[in-house]
């Protein structure tokens, strides 16, 4: 199996990492503008036989550099910003490749799904949004819903937290700070009462209890989460809906900047100046936010319906935490796209075109997958 990754980053690294690892692996390929990565690259991947990956100094905005590099490959891999991922799946699928990315933007992702017919057409597979919710989230989405004779609400809660929480907000990026605004300022999708609405994020909180340490933590919506889940289950299910994890009082800390329009990328007069004022938070959020210490990705997937005539509840629940070189959010966000991955080069994922993950992954297998990178899924049913 030959790869290609775009990005170098932490997701990536975590991603190049998991690949290594497989030995029917004959090759990856990164690519990533900044060379810099090349050092961090070869401290991270000490231990892997360094014959077996390559570095490749390349601006994927630049898609002709791109595809010279998809030539003989079998599954490209985008770890980079969502930005990208149209105009790279659209390359992948000229270049006969299957592709996956980390996704994250319900736009784009909609735009990928215009590439279906080409991607039938070459015999390719397209997966987007594969990380963690959105991502992993939806396959065991599909486990649950597949347990059952009918399911009427899916409830996905998801959260990457510091295990030392500390003000101002009891987080730590543990992700883009980009990512983590567009999360919070963007429309989120659900189904409610049988119809796709839009509703607000950073409303509708919650409060939900997990195992010590953590205790009672709060949810509320954020956009992404659901990815394509509405549409798949439009018609099947009642209510499905996304929330993120939090420490109590994260989201009216974080509500208040919203409200007062640090998240607006309008331009402002300030002085002699213009600056659009989520350009200012996003650097203090990153100063802020930065910090040492490790972090923990906790997940629980309810979804309720009836069995032969009787009610049932099937949970899904993760507490995982990282290491000293693997961070939980890496583990989590990494590995799933890093399975999937393996499975379109394996000829595992069968079905072309554009597809969404609950359509085409095969549950048992991929959960299968997790448990033996160390990611342990609770399954509860009753």
């Amino acid at each position: 199996m030959r790869f290609l990754v775009l990005g170098g980053g932490l997701m990536g690294r975590a991603v190049i990492k998991d690949l290594l690892e497989n030995p029917a692996t004959e090759s990856v390929v990164v690519a990533d503008m900044n060379s810099s990565i090349l050092k961090e690259l070869k401290g991270f991947l000490k231990k892997y036989d360094s014959k077996k990956w390559t570095f490749k100094k390349t601006d994927v905005s630049k898609v002709a550099s791109v595809k010279k590099l998809m030539k003989g490959v079998h599954t490209v891999v985008s770890a980079v910003t969502y930005k990208y991922n149209y105009e790279l799946a659209k390359a992948a699928i000229q270049s006969g490749c299957h592709f996956c990315d980390l996704g994250g933007n319900n736009t784009i992702v909609d735009k990928e799904f215009t590439l279906n017919k080409m991607a039938k057409k070459k015999g390719v597979t397209v997966v987007p949004d594969c990380g963690l919710a959105p991502g992993m989230v939806s396959v065991l989405v599909a486990h649950g819903v597949a347990q059952l004779d009918e399911t009427d609400s899916i409830r996905i809660r998801v959260g990457g937290l510091p295990t030392e929480p500390k003000p101002p907000m009891n987080y730590k990026l543990v992700f883009s700070v980009h990512g983590l605004v567009n999360e919070y300022i963007e429309s989120c999708v659900k189904i409610r009462d049988g119809k796709i609405i839009h509703v607000d994020p950073m409303i509708e909180v919650e409060d939900l209890e997990f195992p010590a340490p953590f205790g009672k933590l709060e949810a509320f919506n954020t956009s992404g989460g659901t990815s394509t889940l509405p549409k798949t289950y439009l018609g099947k299910v009642k209510n499905l809906d996304y929330k993120t994890i939090r420490y109590p009082g994260h989201c009216a800390q974080f509500k208040l900047l919203l409200d007062l329009g640090l998240t607006s990328s309008k331009p402002i007069q300030v002085g002699k100046n213009k600056i659009a004022p989520r350009d200012l938070l996003s650097v203090l959020l990153t100063e802020k936010l930065t910090m040492e210490g490790k972090d923990c990705v906790l997940v629980r997937v309810i979804v309720d319906g009836k069995k032969s005539g009787m009610a049932k509840t099937v949970q899904y629940q993760i507490i995982d935490y990282g290491d000293d070189h693997v961070t939980a959010m890496m583990r989590l966000t990494s590995y799933p796209i890093a399975v999937i991955a393996q499975m379109m080069a394996s000829g595992m994922i069968t079905k072309r075109g554009v597809v969404p993950q609950e359509v085409c992954v095969p549950a048992d297998t991929f959960i299968s997958e997790l448990w033996k990178r160390g990611i342990e899924i609770s399954i509860q049913s009753n």
